[in-house]
């Protein structure tokens, strides 16, 4: 059997190599590119909402207007804090697919506004204007995003218009539920949502992952096959709908398992140990373990060994927040021409994230343990880590590149 040729991947990154100029050029450019508003903004919403909702889970504050407390934490984390992260990757890499502008300037302040305007609606209220503002920050890049892959003829990467259109059904289908309108349960399309995106995972980190490491670090021997891939994949499709739709207990714990497999089969392919010294490769080693991680721990809440939030929460804060800490930073120094070297504060940022999904996951595992207070360090772990990321990035992401070019 051939190895798993390396092809070129659908999210190309700029990514410097050697040192850059300095002093670079004066200016503000915030709004000159989809990530740089669309990451800050995420990162400040992920270190400030959190210990809010630990305040309202201990009693300290209020629950929100809009609806209740936990899901209103379960849909801000994933159709606030996530889908805001993946409008700036997209819009910034259409930009590189095809060479053609998207949202800059006003358009894109207006969009960023419009992300905020949602994010109080789902506060404060009223829901239907919560559920507008969702579905008019989903469906304006749709459009957006849509002109410039025709016009360019980037056919290959119209699915990410599927994707966000399957965001946009789960999310109207939520707010309906939640409104009492739809006979349905609202976190069940959180769920579909995680499910998406730890797919989406699967299937842009099965290519960048090896591919940066081998990249960084020639010579790295690793295995890769179409074979593991596809039924890595394929599995895991299977497995998570079969969660989704509660499937009989038997069937579903056999796929979650399998996938399990399969998926660390695949993830040990890509010899993460060579990448141990590197942070930029590590961070992206490790977020990606917690899938099969995840899966197992989802198996075990099916057969009722476990709540069914360890796998969630193994897959949104470990998978899906490691994943994006990881790439957030990483995306950030080569967009803005920076060497991709990361420093102290990003290590830090990296391990807190991960300390917080392990934190978290240990009064879930062990129930002896005082769940709020693990919690409260968990939530504690995971804003910090996203405090420091705008502390040191809100500088950069505000300035021009270094190299003088736009974006």
């Amino acid at each position: 059997m051939k190895p798993f040729p390396v092809r070129t991947v659908l999210v190309p990154l700029l990514e410097p190599q050697g040192a850059t100029p300095a002093p670079g050029p004066s200016g503000f450019a915030l709004f000159r590119l989809g990530f740089r508003p669309f990451y800050l903004l995420a990162a400040l919403f992920a270190a400030l909402s959190v210990p809010v909702w630990i305040a309202q889970f201990a009693g300290a504050m209020p629950p929100p207007a809009a609806y209740p407390a936990m899901l209103w934490h379960a849909h801000e984390m994933s159709f606030g804090f996530t889908l805001a992260v993946i409008v700036g990757f997209l819009l910034t890499a259409a930009r590189v697919w095809t060479g053609l502008p998207t949202p800059s300037g006003w358009h894109l302040a207006g969009l960023a506004a419009l992300w905020l305007a949602a994010r109080a609606f789902n506060y404060f209220g009223p829901s239907p204007a919560a559920m507008v503002a969702d579905a008019a920050f989903l469906v304006l890049p749709m459009i957006a995003l849509g002109l410039v892959l025709v016009k360019a003829r980037s056919y290959r990467n119209l699915f990410v218009l599927v994707v966000l259109t399957a965001f946009l059904v789960a999310n109207t289908l939520f707010h309906l539920a939640v409104a009492g309108r739809v006979t349905f349960a609202p976190i069940a399309a959180v769920h579909f949502f995680v499910f998406t995106v730890v797919m989406l995972i699967g299937v842009i980190g099965g290519r960048v992952i090896p591919s940066f490491t081998l990249s960084a670090l020639p010579g790295t021997r690793q295995f890769r096959r179409r074979w593991l891939d596809a039924s890595a994949l394929a599995l895991t499709a299977v497995a998570l709908l079969l969660v989704l739709f509660g499937a009989p207990v038997g069937p579903t714990v056999a796929a979650c398992g399998a996938a399990a497999l399969l998926q660390a089969a695949r993830l040990a392919g890509w010899n993460p140990w060579q990448a141990r010294r590197r942070p930029l490769l590590w961070i992206l080693h490790l977020s990606y373990a917690w899938i099969p991680a995840g899966l197992v721990l989802l198996a075990c809440g099916v057969a009722g060994r476990l709540p069914m939030s360890a796998g969630i929460h193994a897959l949104t804060l470990g998978a899906i927040g490691g994943l994006i800490i990881g790439m957030i930073t990483r995306t950030a120094l080569g967009h803005t021409a920076r060497p991709l070297q990361a420093g102290s504060v990003e290590v830090a940022a990296y391990l807190l994230v991960h300390a917080a999904a392990v934190i978290r996951l240990a009064p879930i595992l062990a129930p002896d343990l005082a769940y709020l207070p693990w919690t409260i360090a968990a939530a504690s772990a995971w804003s910090v880590a996203f405090a420091l990321y705008f502390a040191k990035y809100a500088p950069m992401l505000a300035a021009p590149r270094l190299d003088g070019r736009d974006g």
